[in-house]
């Protein structure tokens, strides 16, 4: 699933913006309807474009859905946080972190609860689902990582098993949060999962 798959991007400047138009209108469409409800007629009424048009650039429901979902992939990592943060700190680079991740995942809700749902019921989008995770778990642990390298974190910890623990808790509360009916200020919500990985990480001052 990570690999791109169906028909080929097309080439012209129209095409690429009718491509994009459908998969802005396939996003709109599975968020207001689900994934079983949406209809093709629709997402094609609503990026402007003939029913027929679809099928030149996508083969079934399920491959623009595929799209929707890498490109919401590319906005959930956020990559090089400290980069764009401009922070060295743990501290400061773990809530940087946090604080995008829920920001994304609240901006997103409806569609994350779109992927949840199908995810359940289709292996391939199970496995978008974790491949997604498995890029978060990737980036964590490679922090964790350094940071026991610097004398920072608990070295006991094993790095992954950890990132994986901590990753898990702040994806399933977002879940519950944004898409279930937990009610928990933002604030409150990214202070305590800010200090839980805190805590967890036995985090200690950079000198």
């Amino acid at each position: 699933m990570g690999e791109q798959v169906g028909k080929p991007a097309p080439k012209s400047t129209r095409g690429v913006r009718t491509r994009a138009a459908l998969i802005t209108a396939a996003r709109e469409v599975f968020e207001h309807d689900g994934f079983l409800d949406a209809r093709i007629s629709d997402i094609s009424k609503t990026a402007g474009v003939a029913s027929g048009s679809f099928y030149t650039y996508f083969d079934s429901k399920e491959e623009v859905f595929a799209e929707v979902v890498r490109q919401l992939r590319e906005e959930m990592l956020h990559p090089h946080v400290r980069e764009r943060v401009g922070v060295d700190d743990p501290r400061e680079l773990i809530a940087a972190a946090n604080l995008e991740y829920l920001r994304t995942y609240r901006r997103n809700a409806r569609l994350m609860g779109v992927l949840e749902q199908v995810s359940q019921v289709d292996e391939n989008f199970r496995l978008l689902r974790f491949e997604r995770g498995a890029a978060l778990l990737d980036r964590n642990a490679a922090m964790i990582a350094d940071l026991q390298r610097r004398g920072l974190v608990d070295a006991d910890l094993d790095a992954r098993a950890t990132a994986l623990s901590l990753s898990a808790m702040v994806s399933r509360t977002a879940y519950l949060v944004f898409v279930g009916d937990e009610k928990i200020d933002f604030e409150v919500l990214v202070e305590t999962l800010n200090q839980l990985w805190f805590n967890a990480l036995q985090l200690r001052d950079a000198d």
